[in-house]
């Protein structure tokens, strides 16, 4: 087996069960098993989908900072709470619990990287996330 260099910021890597991995053209399908890892650029709040809240209801996932500066809010657990900011640098990690609504803000252009299981994943606007919760 030919072993060859993966751009990141083209391809997904998808961790599959029984310990085979694979990279392809991100976002990977999300019909697939296992888990899924994914770097960009994100140049702007359009890149991270800053005016929408992102929730994985199947697992935990790991938002990290590899270049940049970014703030990852979490929306709050009770409704009337107040969201949470976890402010990431290079190098740094969260991981979000299952179930539990964040969004990303960036602070400066950045590189990011998530794992999350493949499936699970929904995408709602800020405004509707928010008036649901108060």
């Amino acid at each position: 087996m030919t072993v060859t260099p993966i751009e990141l910021f083209d391809a997904g890597i998808h961790l599959r069960q029984g310990g085979r991995i694979h990279a392809g053209k991100a976002p990977m399908d999300p019909g697939r098993d296992g888990w899924q890892l994914t770097a960009f650029h994100a140049k702007t709040g359009a890149d991270v989908h800053a005016d929408h809240w992102q929730v994985n209801t199947e697992a935990e996932e790991v938002v990290s900072c590899i270049i940049g500066k970014i703030r990852l809010y979490l929306c709050p657990e009770r409704p009337g709470g107040q969201e949470e900011e976890i402010r990431l640098t290079a190098g740094t990690a969260a991981i979000v619990p299952r179930g539990r609504w964040r969004r990303i803000q960036l602070d400066i252009p950045s590189t990011i990287m998530t794992i999350t299981l493949t499936g699970g994943a929904r995408l709602e606007e800020r405004a509707g996330r928010s008036a649901k919760d108060r």
